[in-house]
């Protein structure tokens, strides 16, 4: 499913599906990060769709928000990010998604995911009865912590060109066989070291090296390619027959959430216009770096350049 050096990023067998730039959805939870006392509108594949906006690709938005005060908010941001809202599901019962954020070592995040939530019970039938155009879809683990939802994200791997996956996990909403079913699933995977030890542990591999156990895992589901990111210290891509690594760029950090929502946007967009992996590698760090040293997930981005 890969390519060797530093050529098209594509092999030639998925080289027809991105050819038109199809549209790209982004499915799951719409939250809003409580830090402190801000709120700041997220979720990653809220974050991940902004991203790949600014970056000039079409995208589609599929969540669920309650009918409280903070739908209504929600809607004004989303429109203020310049996103559709076509695809944002209202429910009449459940309430619209809050995390709660703190930061430990590292300034790494932590999360306390307040449940039951609207984007609990997405469903997939108004998007796909309207017939779209093919599509490559963009999800992740937690907002699979429910039946409805993950019915309706994976329902949507049936009709999806590339699957575009990010890891993500959240105990104890992300347990090993929604992972793994995800993993089978997908074309292009993105997780943290953390992560990759916790999947590739759950993958039946034996212990070693982050790089080793990447290759592995690459392999063993068969990706296109597979991005570990380590922090400040940038990220590593690697395919079934290559590694390429990037030690990231100095940043000033001011919260990181969001900065690995920013790397896979970018990655994304690389693989889609058909970038040599180390030119995917370098964007995608570029731009996560850049939203670490930004007060919340989706700053500005109109005057930001690679």
């Amino acid at each position: 499913m890969d390519c060797a050096g530093t050529v098209s990023p594509t092999a030639p067998e998925l080289s027809a599906n991105l050819n038109n730039e199809k549209m790209l959805v982004s499915i799951g939870e719409i939250v809003w990060d409580i830090i402190d006392d801000r709120k700041l509108l997220g979720g990653a594949p809220l974050n991940v769709a902004y991203h790949i906006s600014s970056l000039g690709l079409e995208v589609r938005l599929i969540s669920r928000i309650g009918h409280d005060d903070l739908a209504a908010h929600t809607l004004e941001r989303l429109a203020e990010l310049g996103l559709p809202l076509a695809d944002i599901q209202r429910d009449q019962k459940l309430p619209t998604g809050r995390v709660l954020v703190t930061f430990g070592k590292n300034n790494e995040p932590s999360f306390d995911i307040v449940a039951p939530a609207a984007w609990d019970a997405i469903e997939a039938e108004p998007f796909l009865r309207a017939a779209p155009r093919p599509f490559h879809l963009v999800f992740g683990t937690l907002a699979q912590r429910s039946a409805p939802s993950r019915l309706a994200i994976r329902s949507l791997w049936e009709k999806a060109e590339l699957l575009f996956y990010d890891v993500n996990l959240r105990p104890p909403f992300t347990p090993a066989e929604v992972v793994l079913d995800s993993l089978a699933a997908a074309d292009v995977v993105k997780l943290n070291e953390e992560e990759l030890r916790q999947v590739a542990d759950w993958s039946g591999m034996a212990p070693g090296p982050v790089a080793r156990r990447a290759q592995g895992l690459c392999r063993r589901w068969q990706f296109l390619c597979l991005a570990v990111t380590r922090g400040p210290d940038g990220a590593l891509l690697v395919t079934r027959d290559d590694l390429f690594e990037h030690g990231g760029f100095p940043v000033k950090v001011a919260d990181s959430v969001g900065a690995g929502d920013a790397f896979f946007a970018t990655l994304i967009e690389g693989i889609i216009r058909q970038r040599p992996w180390p030119e995917c590698l370098a964007r995608a760090n570029r731009r996560g770096s850049h939203v670490a040293g930004r007060a919340g997930a989706t700053p500005p981005m109109q005057d930001f350049v690679f």
